[in-house]
């Protein structure tokens, strides 16, 4: 009869740690360290993690910007990329998709659609408000 206790000892642990994760955001946290990890490829990865924490922190205290691995000049780019035609706006499906590869939007989460074509201003607004959304979270 000692194996079901264990067996519910380590089923309560574990609920703990998954609520601990959940409450905590740890693992979007670390999604999103990682996302920057990949983009920036730092020679230091751990002192870049370092600065990259210890700036989240600052922003956090006071009214300085969130750190982003996505400035002006990559949303640009990658907007160019979308928009191989060069007619100044993306549909809405590449919009999504762009959002999803940036780990901005997630597959199941319903964007509304208003049928209207995506323009680099939007994007890009887009693209900075879920990321200051993600990091304010922390």
């Amino acid at each position: 009869m000692a194996q079901p206790s264990n067996k519910k000892a380590r089923g309560s642990r574990e609920l703990q740690a998954k609520e601990y994760l959940e409450k905590h955001q740890i693992m979007e946290l670390l999604s999103q360290l990682t996302s920057f990890l990949v983009f920036v490829r730092p020679k230091d990865p751990r002192e870049y993690l370092i600065i990259l924490l210890e700036r989240l922190r600052l922003a956090k205290r006071t009214d300085l910007i969130y750190p982003y691995f996505m400035n002006n000049t990559n949303i640009l780019s990658m907007f160019e990329m979308m928009d191989s035609s060069g007619r100044g706006c993306v549909s809405f499906m590449q919009y999504k998709e762009a959002l999803k590869n940036l780990g901005l939007c997630t597959a199941d989460e319903v964007l509304k659609d208003d049928g209207h074509m995506i323009t680099l201003e939007k994007f890009r607004d887009e693209v900075n408000k879920r990321m200051e959304k993600i990091w304010s979270a922390f």
